[in-house]
């Protein structure tokens, strides 16, 4: 999935031709490094090409702490299963998270994994534990994180054309998000449409900015 120049190349095609190959190449790279850099920045702020804000993402449904402690051996067979004690945790799915008192820190278990659960004495009870903190739920608040890092966004040049886009596994996910197309959220789920989000469109902004650099390059010559 990838954004070409063409728009540009309408507008200053001529101009471009009027440069040696070699240089060409060299300014197009440029272009394509400084653009790569403002659609990253752009998908930071969560906007379309068109300056309109990101669909949101539907919100997670809100899951209650357990409001008892438990206690259990873990994991299921291990001759050193270790005693695990919580007071705020969750169950999703085949996993059961909370605060770990010996870890000191959030963890996660797989419930089929667990040995056995153990009694906890009346004064460790805790039946006001409160909301379990998850750490890094403002960092996910912002869509894209990884997707728009020069380890997933490219960009590149040759003599008669530049261009950005995503690599890889990276490419399937974001031409999902750009589309508004049909993915499983997880292995084995079904299968759900993602809101339509541009992830790479050239702004006017950026169109112009091109083209200013092809105007001081020629200009400087």
């Amino acid at each position: 999935m990838s954004e070409d120049f063409a728009p540009i190349e309408e507008l200053a095609g001529n101009l471009l031709q009027s440069l040696s190959a070699p240089e060409r190449r060299s300014l197009l790279r440029k272009m394509a490094r400084a653009l790569r850099a403002t659609q990253s920045e752009r998908i930071g702020r969560q906007e379309n090409p068109d300056g309109s804000a990101y669909t949101p993402r539907r919100p997670r449904r809100e899951v209650k702490p357990g409001n008892f402690a438990v206690k259990f051996l873990y994991p299921k067979g291990d001759a050193n299963a270790r005693l695990v004690f919580m007071k705020s945790w969750v169950r999703q799915g085949p996993l059961i998270t909370g605060f770990d008192a010996e870890a000191g820190a959030i963890r996660s278990f797989f419930w089929d994994k667990v040995d056995r659960f153990l009694p906890v004495e009346p004064e460790d009870q805790n039946r006001n534990a409160g909301k379990l903190r998850r750490r890094g739920a403002i960092r996910r608040a912002a869509m894209f994180r990884k997707l728009r890092s020069g380890r997933f966004l490219k960009s590149g040049a040759t003599d008669s054309e530049a261009w950005i886009g995503f690599t890889g596994r990276a490419s399937l996910i974001a031409s999902i998000h750009q589309d508004g197309g049909m993915d499983a959220p997880k292995l084995g789920g079904r299968q759900v449409r993602y809101a339509q989000r541009g992830l790479l469109g050239l702004t006017e902004r950026e169109r112009g900015l091109a083209i200013d650099m092809l105007l001081d390059h020629v200009a400087a010559r």
